[in-house]
């Protein structure tokens, strides 16, 4: 029995030992787990405060769009946020750089005169290694349109199409926008026409001071010519790629397209014979007394409209009047286009309704607009949103066989220009003040009409939306030809260009 209880001792002793060794593993491997996870989520933290660093609030956005601690080109392919599943789309690469401040903008004007302030504050926050906040659209003007930014252009698109160039942010970091509620902010309207030098010297300074400037007015700020290749580059890239309209306004505008090319060719007439364009220009050709009375009521009615005392004929003759409705109707004739041909009618309500269009209707039947093409349901969610409708024209404008503006207004000017980067595609740019004169010489029978055709022809052969080079006038930036209507250095050269420009 002694035996027996020894052995049943030492076989104690040796399970003892076994478990003691068992538990002491376990632990050290409890240990070694604790320790890896404690060290992941360190590293994993170090990622998203020098994600923060970099751009403010870029770390949250960081963590719901794109994947932490990746090199740059790692980052560049994402799922599509809407669709989970949907193929890959491939970003620019972030450009990183050291962010001088923040840019806030407010537009003014219509449609295209907020698009082209646009490119040009993309442009400016670029040069100026700013972060730029999406541009604030004017709901003031005329058309009290209500319009955000989003509700015209894709957002998102904007910013992911930028991001090698420039950090755009939906809204501003919010401890640097309790700065702006708290009144620690600089706001003034740029010089008009300036080169980016003025935007170095005396803008960025201001930004370093206040860490936020807010441009109240943004048209026309920077300078047509003399600015760097990149820079005028950019201003394209921003207009021709970045901004892209809705997809509700892109399908919609599609569906016209698609309508008016399955009847043929068609021409876009941009005919700006609205009521507000006439009585902010004073012009009053073939209207009566009572509508003279109207618009200049309307005129002293905006105290931004600064000219009021017009003469209208004066004007007319200067070439500063759209064409009215019947100097259109002679002037395409006289051009020969073709009788049978849809001509889209890319505009507001036509003062005078149906008795000024009388003429131009007479000679051209197959008059069209969205409101004839479309059904009214399909235009509702567009109504009283004048910038929104302006979109649509402009889509239609750009794929039309030809475009004809009657006035040189932005549209016209932004248009003709996309339409040369697309391919110089056919843009009849009147001559409005030789029109006027050879018009009044036919209607008085000094002219006949073959005559009156044959000055109107070689007149407007080359003025077709061809290849050409801007005009610059030193000193003169208002009488130059627009950056935006012809931006040639975006264009690819041609044998041709050499000897035309």
């Amino acid at each position: 029995m002694g035996l027996k209880g020894l052995r049943a001792l030492k076989v104690e002793k040796l399970r003892n030992s076994v478990l003691v060794s068992t538990t002491a593993a376990s632990s050290r491997s409890r240990m070694k787990v604790w320790l890896v996870r404690a060290t992941t989520t360190v590293l994993l933290w170090t990622c998203i405060v020098q994600l923060t660093a970099l751009g403010e609030n870029w770390g949250p956005r960081a963590l719901m769009g794109f994947p932490l601690c990746l090199s740059r080109e790692s980052a560049t392919s994402v799922m599509d946020e809407k669709s989970f599943g949907a193929p890959m789309r491939i970003l620019p690469p972030k450009r990183v750089y050291k962010n001088n401040g923040y840019l806030m903008v407010s537009c003014n004007g219509g449609l295209n005169q907020m698009r082209a302030a646009i490119c040009d504050m993309v442009a400016i926050a670029r040069f100026l290694n700013v972060t730029l906040i999406v541009p604030e659209l004017d709901k003031t003007s005329f058309w009290a349109d209500p319009s955000d930014f989003r509700d015209i252009f894709d957002v998102d698109h904007f910013i992911t199409s930028l991001r090698d160039e420039v950090r755009i942010l939906k809204e501003l970091p919010p401890r640097i926008k309790k700065r702006v509620e708290l009144g620690l902010t600089h706001t003034m309207a740029p010089i008009s026409w300036s080169d980016i030098s003025y935007y170095h010297n005396q803008i960025l300074p201001l930004i370093h001071r206040y860490k936020v400037v807010h441009l109240n007015r943004t048209d026309a700020r920077l300078a047509n010519n003399g600015q760097p290749l990149e820079l005028q580059k950019l201003r394209c890239r921003v207009n021709f790629s970045a901004l892209k309209f809705t997809s509700q306004i892109e399908e919609l505008g599609k569906r016209v397209i698609q309508v008016l090319k399955r009847n043929g060719p068609f021409l876009v007439l941009h005919l700006r014979y609205e009521m507000d364009m006439l009585a902010f220009s004073g012009c009053t050709q073939g209207c009566s007394d009572d509508e003279v009375d109207e618009l200049t009521r309307m005129r002293y009615a905006y105290p931004w409209w600064k000219e009021k005392v017009i003469n209208s004929e004066l004007k007319r003759r200067d070439g500063l009047c759209p064409l009215t409705p019947e100097e259109t109707a002679l002037t395409l004739k006289a051009l020969d286009i073709d009788h049978n041909i849809q001509i889209y009618i890319a505009a507001g309500e036509i003062y005078g309704g149906d008795r000024r269009m009388a003429s131009l209707a007479s000679a051209y039947p197959r008059l069209v607009q969205k409101e004839t093409l479309l059904q009214p349901s399909d235009l509702r969610f567009f109504q009283n949103h004048s910038s929104q409708m302006a979109a649509l024209d402009y889509m239609v404008s750009l794929e039309s066989d030809i475009f004809v503006p009657t006035f040189d207004g932005n549209m016209a000017k932004v248009v003709e220009g996309h339409r040369r980067f697309l391919g110089f595609k056919k843009t009849i740019v009147l001559d409005r003040r030789l029109l006027v004169e050879l018009i009044d010489q036919y209607s008085v029978g000094a002219l006949s009409w073959d005559e009156f055709s044959s000055a109107v022809k070689e007149a407007h052969s080359n003025r077709m939306g061809n290849r050409s080079k801007r005009l610059v006038i030193p000193e003169k930036p208002k009488e130059e030809d627009y950056f935006y209507t012809n931006p040639y250095e975006c264009f690819e050269p041609s044998e041709e260009s050499l000897s035309s420009m």
